[in-house]
């Protein structure tokens, strides 16, 4: 019988590993060139990966939840077709480098031999997080370790390497003994605060904090937090507990807007392109953007500096049956109304699909997110770490309105606007929020200051 250990593959980008998010086959099933296999999720987007050969499934080696290092072993292929035999496990071996190149620490971490899935995740997780705290410091004593194979997220030890954290030292306060960001935020808040004098290591505030369990019920389910649920989760959390959220809210009378886009509406659809607001509203975004470029940027916390963006990459968050995405619309001062509208249908229909790329995602420095004809009347939008604002729209609604000194019934858009107060101050992100209004109800001058 002839076996094909097929390892998890680089994805790029700085991907070191990745969580599955489900099988797409099972063992014994025979599977041919290509055939989808299982998905996986990283820091970056989620990806399906193929089988790189025909034959049948001898073995998944890591169970849905679980974290696997690029470069251990994924599933076992019996290229012979023959009966799936359970294989004993074996620790994958190392491969050699090639002479002229010395291996990179990381990628020497995901090469370290694993028995089992847990072990694999938390091994290499024990190499890549104390490598950034070897340069310039001792290593801790074998007292301040809590665990030698800590438990956590990707995400988590992402964020311990960032700020040099071992993930060894510090006391984990989540389920199954999982350390959390705020546990590796508190350990690195702790050692930059600490005297010289030796001190234990950080330790959650208080175990009271944790929240308790529910109380079972027979009738009750219990779904897990896995892929980009889990992603979105600790992006969302994240964002509301560094970034100083304050919200500005204003209406604007959208009149000459629609005006304007049903006599475009024509020209659009000539090509194939059906018109919505939204490429307007982008256009207005980025011309505010041009006046105000400290909105334009995103926040370097571990450096504490600010990165002004040169390039104007709008994220559009959309919502799907996986969970919320932010595809990035790339170079928007770049593109004209039918390009934007083209590209957006583009990303919304990869993102429903779930067949969106990792090219597509990350990387923007202002968010637009819309609630279409759910948009309420207000309802504040959070920040999409690490950027400094973010927009919120909402459904355009028939109102009275005061135009000179006549009431009349107009067409009103709620606009939510989220500001990171630690760096945009209020005066600034109202004067950004009425630049937007501004353009939106004189859609003309828009259309005219176009580059």
């Amino acid at each position: 019988m002839s076996k094909f250990e097929f390892k998890l593959p680089d994805i790029g980008e700085g991907v070191t590993e990745g969580e599955i998010v489900s099988w797409l086959v099972q063992d014994g099933e025979t599977v041919t060139e290509n055939q989808d296999m299982v998905e996986v999720m990283t820091d970056k987007a989620t990806v399906t990966i193929g089988s790189p050969k025909a034959g049948k499934i001898a073995e998944r080696r890591f169970k849905v939840g679980d974290t696997v290092p690029v470069g251990n072993v994924l599933v076992v292929l019996d290229l012979n077709g023959g009966a799936a035999e359970a294989p004993k496990a074996e620790a994958p071996k190392a491969e050699a480098p090639k002479a002229a190149e010395a291996p990179a620490p990381e990628k020497a971490a995901a090469a370290a031999p694993a028995p089992k899935a847990e072990s694999v995740a938390t091994a290499v997780g024990d190499i890549k997080e104390t490598l950034p705290g070897m340069q310039g410091s001792s290593l801790e004593t074998k007292s301040d370790v809590y665990s030698d194979k800590p438990l956590a997220a990707p995400a988590t030890r992402k964020l311990a390497r960032e700020l040099g954290v071992d993930l060894r030292t510090v006391k984990p306060s989540g389920s199954a003994g999982r350390v959390t960001r705020e546990d590796v935020e508190q350990a690195s808040s702790a050692r930059s605060e600490k005297a010289p004098v030796s001190a234990p290591p950080a330790a959650p505030a208080s175990p009271a904090i944790e929240a308790p369990r529910p109380q079972a019920r027979a009738e009750d389910e219990r779904v897990p937090i896995r892929g980009l649920r889990k992603r979105i989760s600790e992006n969302m959390a994240r964002s509301k507990r560094t970034a100083a959220h304050f919200n500005y809210i204003e209406e604007c009378d959208v009149g000459e807007l629609i005006k304007l886009r049903e006599r475009m509406k024509p020209h659009a659809e000539r090509v194939g392109v059906k018109l919505t607001f939204l490429p307007f509203i982008v256009k207005a975004v980025v011309a505010a953007l041009k006046r105000h470029p400290r909105l334009n940027a995103v926040i370097d916390e571990s450096a504490s500096e600010v990165v002004l963006r040169k390039q104007y990459d709008i994220g559009i968050a959309a919502a799907t049956d996986a969970g919320l995405m932010v595809p990035v619309l790339r170079e928007v001062d770049r593109l004209s109304l039918v390009d934007i509208a083209r590209e957006l249908e583009r990303l919304g229909g990869l993102a429903r699909s779930g067949k969106i790329q990792k090219e597509d995602l990350g990387g923007s420095s202002f968010t637009v997110s819309s609630l279409g004809k759910l948009g309420g009347f207000v309802a504040p939008p959070i920040i999409n770490h690490p950027e400094l604002g973010i927009m919120g729209i909402h459904a355009i609604k028939r109102k009275p309105v005061v135009r000179g000194d006549q009431i009349v019934i107009g067409d009103v858009m709620m606009l939510s606007f989220s500001f990171d107060h630690r760096i945009i101050d209020g005066d600034v992100g109202a004067e950004f929020a009425q630049e937007i209004v501004s353009y939106l109800q004189e859609p003309d001058r828009l259309i005219v200051e176009m580059s």
